[in-house]
């Protein structure tokens, strides 16, 4: 039986076109982040599984995560997400590192989910951290930062918003004005991340069931439909949470971030988020979800046995922020990284080496085809491999030192010496 030459289910074979654009959308996130003083890190793909067990969600510790015994009987997983690990290094030299701390990475994530749109097996996922920060101003640059990316994509005002709002006065509102029990207080955020995807009817029944009690789903239901900090309900108005909230506004405002605004229905990370929290929407009407986010840790490198670190970080996935550039027709038109295909006339391999390493030692990618086909093979070939021109070397072309260049978009010629090729190539 022929084996399949499907890839394993919820992940993705990457042909050199798609790498192609992977390498466009990382290369402008790594852009934007190294202009803000970031730093790249990476870590090891796999990782003892205790570290996810202490803090990861519940959802991804019992049901996506990918972990095995290895055969030294060590139980490990396979990363599902990378703060554990970037707070695992961070733990290390707790010491020796210079605060601020400013990290960022691209890793590969695996967790065992059902495929969907926007959501598979593995990903890619940019992560932006900044260590060592106690004021807002580290709340601020990160979500700065999340603009900014959306911006060099050239993101059009209004495609996108960021809907932020805070782990305190969630605390606040539930556990001192509610007086919720703590299974109540899990059930109601697990509903709330929920707001706007069911019909409102299940909604309020279920939330009358998690709350018992009307008044209490009337209270939270004021809250949702709070537009901004200025209509949030007399109680919460002078909690020290909203000020904060507050300051972050005004600065982002200042910073040109127009598409920022609170929303209480914002309830992400709660296992390890403690105060700012964010995420970015795509608002076309066909895409209008969730693509990322991220907020202020500063719990888990304390978990490795040290002090404490303030943190504030995001993670933005490939896959769903594809779609929303892919949606808002955001991606270029990427040619092949090969500049020309050289194609020999004749026996000429060895005697044209000369020529290939002067064009390349002058910039040029260039790929051979020294194969016996037919000369039209060999130029079809290269059209269709998506290269922008030919060169034909032959022992003609070697003995004058001209050579024929076509372009095989136009299918204009031109006899040129290697200098200008390189010139014409590269206009």
């Amino acid at each position: 039986m022929a084996l399949s030459t499907q890839p394993y289910k919820g992940a993705r074979d990457f042909y050199p076109e798609d790498k192609r654009l992977q390498k466009h959308i990382f290369d402008q996130m790594r852009e934007v982040v190294e202009s803000f003083g970031y730093q790249e890190y990476d870590a090891p793909l796999i990782e003892p599984v205790d570290i996810y067990l202490a803090k990861s969600g519940e959802e991804i510790v019992n049901d996506q995560l990918y972990s095995f015994e290895d055969k030294g009987g060590r139980k490990v997983a396979i990363r599902p997400e990378m703060t554990p690990s970037v707070s695992r290094m961070v733990a290390a030299r707790r010491q020796e590192l210079a605060y601020p701390l400013r990290w960022y990475s691209i890793p590969n994530l695996w967790r065992y989910e059902r495929p969907q749109r926007g959501r598979l097996r593995e990903h890619y996922q940019l992560n932006v951290d900044i260590f060592g920060v106690n004021d807002i101003s580290a709340d601020h640059e990160i979500i700065l930062i999340a603009d900014s990316i959306m911006r060099v994509f050239k993101a059009p005002t209004g495609s996108y918003t960021i809907r932020i709002n805070s782990r305190k006065l969630v605390d606040f509102f539930f556990q001192d004005q509610l007086k919720l029990s703590d299974e109540q207080f899990h059930e109601a955020t697990k509903l709330i991340d929920r707001w706007h995807k069911i019909d409102k009817a299940d909604f309020e029944a279920q939330a009358k069931e998690v709350l018992s009690s009307d008044s209490h789903y009337q209270k939270l239901l004021e809250l949702l439909d709070s537009k901004g900090l200025d209509e949030l309900p007399t109680g919460l108005k002078s909690h020290a949470s909203v000020e904060e909230l507050r300051k972050l506004m005004s600065l982002l405002k200042e910073s040109g971030v127009d598409s920022a605004g609170f929303d209480f229905s914002v309830i992400r990370g709660m296992d390890y988020y403690d105060d700012i929290i964010f995420e970015v929407f795509d608002t076309s009407p066909e895409n209008n979800r969730s693509m990322f986010g991220g907020g202020r840790y500063g719990g888990l490198v304390g978990d490795f046995g040290v002090e404490p670190v303030p943190t504030v970080g995001f993670g933005m996935g490939d896959v769903t922020l594809q779609i929303f550039l892919e949606l808002h027709k955001l991606l270029p038109a990427l040619e092949s990284e090969v500049d020309a295909t050289v194609i020999l006339v004749g026996d000429v391999y060895e005697a044209a080496q000369k020529v290939l390493t002067e064009l390349r030692q002058k910039g040029l990618n260039i790929s051979v085809d020294g194969t016996d086909r037919k000369l039209d093979a060999k130029i079809k070939n290269a059209a269709k491999a998506g290269v922008k021109y030919a060169i034909f070397v032959g022992e003609q072309e070697l003995k004058t030192g001209k050579f024929k260049l076509k372009n095989l978009q136009s299918g204009d010629e031109r006899e040129l010496p290697s200098n200008d090729l390189v010139t014409e190539i590269g206009r």
